[in-house]
């Protein structure tokens, strides 16, 4: 069983950075893409960014030149640098990982962690 645990959300002021982390554990063979969601209340999940096991990336238009998402491999661990937040950024951010192999032949279905709340105050 694979499993992702994230840390790193708080509260932060308007402006302010915070940097979130996602490392998951278990029978891990190997991870294709690894990304970050948010969801607001009252609002559909939405994709922030994500990250290929080659490293190509996609950032959903609101937080482009703000976010950056970054991996590393070897230690099956995901990033999400945030910077400048606003109000609007406030959230659930959820760290999802698919294309997880167990083994050569053994695939996983997609996994979600359980979520960090992020808070931006005005």
């Amino acid at each position: 069983q694979v499993q992702l645990v994230e840390s790193g959300g708080g509260l932060v002021q308007a402006g302010g950075s915070l940097r979130l982390s996602c490392a998951a554990s278990g029978r891990i063979f190997s991870i294709n893409t690894m990304g970050w969601y948010r969801q607001a209340p009252g609002k559909q999940r939405e994709l922030v960014a994500e990250i290929t096991g080659i490293g190509s990336t996609t950032y959903a238009d609101s937080v482009k030149g703000r976010f950056t998402i970054s991996r590393v491999n070897a230690k099956n661990t995901v990033y999400l640098q945030m910077n400048s937040l606003k109000p609007e950024d406030t959230a659930v951010y959820y760290c999802h990982a698919d294309g997880v192999k167990l083994s050569i032949v053994h695939r996983s279905p997609e996994v979600w962690g359980q979520g960090t709340l992020v808070t931006v105050s005005s």
